[in-house]
């Protein structure tokens, strides 16, 4: 009979492939921004917010805070330096006003997570303690980013089209929220299991939307005047 831990270790496996396409599905973008050498309307506070939070579920998933969790720093450990690259483009093509919110928002967050890793280290002295600090912190700061697709969701519900709402980043983001869900449960992890329910869920919402708005959406519309809905409609989320 195949070893639970065994299983564990294959589903996490899929889940970092998964969340590795979700990491570099904003690479377009980039590649856009790249070549105008100009950020235009695209907004770096998701890839900022994404940076702090990959950092966090790195954290979590050490030894010293959350033990059997090496699979969790694998994909946040690679997700943290693909979200910095994002940062590092956005500080190289943003006007000066711009560039100087980026890296005080950093900054800020740098401060953050170096206080949190002290607090972890140097206060809390089990893992059970830390691992209920930095994970709670953790679902906090997912819940937060969840606010960047139900923005998406109700743009599709005000205007009856899924145009700026990508089927297979929907479809990307659920099959990703469930195989960590998956992951959690297999050995319970109730700080894992939370966030990527939610993101599941999430998911699940935006596939519904798809297949209820697709018929009524005008595909054949001007893209130039919405290039801020299809940024934010590129945000990608990993929960862990």
């Amino acid at each position: 009979m195949v070893n639970t831990g065994v299983i564990r270790t294959v589903v996490g496996i899929i889940g970092n492939v998964i969340s590795f396409c979700l990491f570099t599905s904003p690479i377009p973008t980039f590649v856009k921004i790249c070549k105008q050498r100009a950020v235009e309307d695209f907004k770096p506070d998701p890839y900022v917010a994404t940076l702090l939070n990959c950092a966090l579920w790195s954290f979590y998933g050490l030894p010293v805070v959350r033990p059997d969790n090496i699979l969790v720093v694998t994909i946040n450990g690679t997700g943290f330096f693909i979200e910095l690259a994002y940062v590092a483009i956005f500080l190289v093509f943003s006007p000066p006003s711009k560039r100087k919110k980026i890296i005080i928002a950093v900054m800020i967050e740098t401060i953050f997570f170096l206080i949190i890793v002290i607090i972890t280290l140097r206060v809390l002295h089990t893992t059970k303690e830390r691992s209920m600090l930095v994970g709670m912190l953790s679902i906090i700061f997912n819940v937060i980013m969840y606010t960047s697709p139900l923005t998406v969701m109700r743009m599709v519900i005000r205007t009856k089209s899924v145009k700026y709402m990508p089927f297979y980043l929907s479809l990307a983001n659920f099959c990703n929220g469930l195989i960590w869900v998956i992951y959690a449960l297999l050995k319970f992890d109730p700080f894992i299991l939370i966030p990527n329910g939610l993101g599941a869920l999430s998911g699940l919402v935006q596939l519904i939307l798809y297949a209820t708005y697709y018929k009524t959406t005008k595909w054949d519309d001007d893209d130039d005047d919405n290039d801020d809905d299809k940024s934010t409609s590129e945000v990608q989320l990993s929960s862990v």
